[in-house]
């Protein structure tokens, strides 16, 4: 549990960060309260590991079919600029999906992509770190302009309409959902954590799952620049 958030490992492309708040505890003699746990624990992993591989995985079903990650988007950086995924083209981007009121998972996955452009020395010149939005509602520009400061110099932190976040996240084959906090006004979003590493082209080279470390992805990066 990292920040009230528990990741479950999924295949390839994806975890999933829950931020709901625990259910409401059922006492049970300790012994069989932690057999339930095992199970319950168990079950939630099965159920959250099979929606993942169908979300990312069932367009491409066919045998050797590659997995279709990225495409067009028209989002707005935290200067008010319009971005869309051809102001690209050229160049090599690090994209992370998010929300600025994620409590740790996504400081730390932005973090890791900052150290690791840098650790890159002038390669990292090629890259372009890009964060987008999850939660439009509240990620207004002017509160990205704020926090994208807290990361690296050329970071883009991008927001739009929730039609296109919806749409942007779509193509990047992410998922997140809004968690209403029952008693409360407040929310917060599970969401996948990958980091994508995309091409020159646009097209989709290699992603990093949460916990990738700043050396490794520096390492795996330079593979392809």
């Amino acid at each position: 549990m990292i920040g009230g958030a528990i990741l479950a490992p999924a295949p390839d492309l994806a975890y999933i960060i829950h931020e709901t708040a625990a259910p409401e505890r059922i006492h049970l003699p300790k012994s069989l309260a932690a057999r339930f746990s095992l199970i319950f624990a168990a079950l939630a992993t099965i159920v959250i590991l099979a929606g993942v591989a169908w979300y990312v995985l069932a367009p491409q079903m066919r045998e050797g079919a590659a997995v279709a990650v990225g495409g067009p988007f028209n989002l707005v950086d935290q200067h008010g600029a319009s971005i869309t995924e051809a102001d690209f083209r050229g160049h090599f981007t690090l994209i992370y999906f998010g929300y600025t009121y994620c409590p740790d998972v996504c400081p730390t996955e932005l973090q890791s992509m900052s150290q690791a452009i840098d650790a890159l020395g002038p390669a990292g010149e090629k890259v372009t770190p890009v964060f987008i939005t999850i939660d439009p509602e509240r990620d207004t520009v002017e509160l990205l302009a704020g926090y994208a400061e807290h990361f690296h110099p050329r970071l883009l932190a991008l927001t739009g309409s929730p039609e296109q976040v919806a749409a942007a996240a779509k193509a990047y084959r992410v998922y997140f959902k809004k968690v209403e906090q029952e008693g409360s006004t407040d929310y917060l979003m599970d969401h996948s954590s990958i980091v994508y590493l995309m091409g020159p082209d646009g097209g989709f080279l290699t992603h990093f799952s949460f916990g990738t470390g700043p050396d490794q992805m520096a390492e795996k990066i330079r593979e392809y620049l």
